[in-house]
């Protein structure tokens, strides 16, 4: 009555077909559809916007890298949104908008969108030396 016991392979086997006959597990959602853009890639997103919009003004912009980053790497007393960094012996121009203090202290994408836009213009500003005004004249009134 003893029923031999198979003896357990050493690779494991090939999936021929999956739980319950439904089909293989995809995606929760299309990559077309906006829930699958991660909040760095819609904030990135949100950086690019306001850059294009200030480089059909200022074409000398195109010279100078924009660069997203989660936080500030220095611990200091008040958290910056942003830093420009002139342009030194053999690298570009820097302007950097860090993506987590931004967040915190907004609640929603308008928000977030016209707190990033004026982060982008006050260091633009600061960069070339002018007032935020003159870099953007929209900037403060919305």
């Amino acid at each position: 009555m003893d029923s031999p016991v198979p003896p357990h392979p050493s690779e494991p086997r090939p999936r021929r077909r999956d739980r319950h006959g439904r089909g293989m597990r995809g995606p929760v959602a299309p990559p077309q559809v906006p829930l699958s853009a991660s909040r760095a890639e819609n904030f990135r997103d949100l950086v690019q916007d306001s850059v294009e919009r200030l480089e059909r003004r200022w074409p000398q912009l195109a010279d100078v890298d924009f660069v997203v980053l989660d936080v500030p790497g220095t611990q200091e007393e008040t958290v910056p949104l942003g830093r420009a960094v002139s342009a030194e012996k053999g690298q570009p121009a820097q302007i950097v908008v860090y993506r987590r203090p931004v967040e915190i202290r907004t609640k929603n994408r308008d928000e977030r969108a016209l707190l990033v836009h004026e982060v982008v213009v006050e260091q633009v500003a600061e960069l070339l030396g002018l007032a935020p005004e003159s870099v953007d004249p929209r900037y403060g009134q919305e």
